[in-house]
């Protein structure tokens, strides 16, 4: 079986069961770490055209990268974005040190789990998914009061990590989220929602 066919096992599993994630956990990383070496070669130029739509007219001061792999859109982020503060988070240590070796120093990036994040609550006004499996309680924890949360697939329904929009709308309306927008630059898409 391939990262590719993994991957997305592994978010279907998850999204519907969270508690598999300590099950799966450690294969992921795995996989992650492997990939990290040519993941940029992997990325085209859509890789973060939804995104960029998504956050257009956004004014963040904080903003963290969830599954940042090797910071593409935490890098993107910070220049679009360039007087906010940036944390790129991924479970790959490899995937970290290579992140470290293309940010200059605007962007911080730390090995983390997305299941369980060392930010204090409420601790980003945007929070970025960019082809990573949501942890919606977790979401809700970090992100602040009026703050926006976006889910972005770079291939769409085609990404590994997916997650459809229908799922994103029913798990973060449950968790006080809202006004909820779709953006699409074939094949990328995206959803931004607002914690109410």
């Amino acid at each position: 079986m391939n990262g590719q066919s993994v991957a997305r096992k592994i978010t279907d599993a998850v999204v519907r069961r969270p508690w598999t994630w300590r099950i799966f956990r450690g294969r992921m990383q795995r996989v992650f770490d492997e990939l990290a070496p040519t993941w940029e070669r992997r990325l085209g130029p859509h890789h973060l055209l939804a995104l960029q739509q998504a956050v257009a007219g956004l004014e963040p001061r904080s903003i963290v990268d969830i599954g940042t792999g090797t910071g593409k859109a935490a890098l993107a982020l910070a220049e679009w974005f360039p007087t906010a503060d940036v944390v790129g988070v991924d479970l790959s240590p490899v995937m970290v040190a290579e992140a470290e070796r293309r940010t200059g120093g605007r962007v911080r990036f730390h090995v983390g789990d997305a299941s369980s994040l060392s930010f204090p609550d409420e601790s980003f006004d945007l929070v970025v998914l960019m082809n990573a499996i949501p942890f919606f309680d977790e979401l809700a924890r970090i992100t602040a009061p009026g703050g926006i949360v976006v889910n972005s697939f770079s291939r769409g329904p085609d990404t590994p990590i997916y997650v459809s929009d229908e799922r994103l709308r029913r798990e973060l309306s449950r968790r006080g989220f809202g006004d909820f927008s779709s953006f699409a630059a074939d094949p990328a898409t995206a959803l931004r929602a607002q914690k109410l």
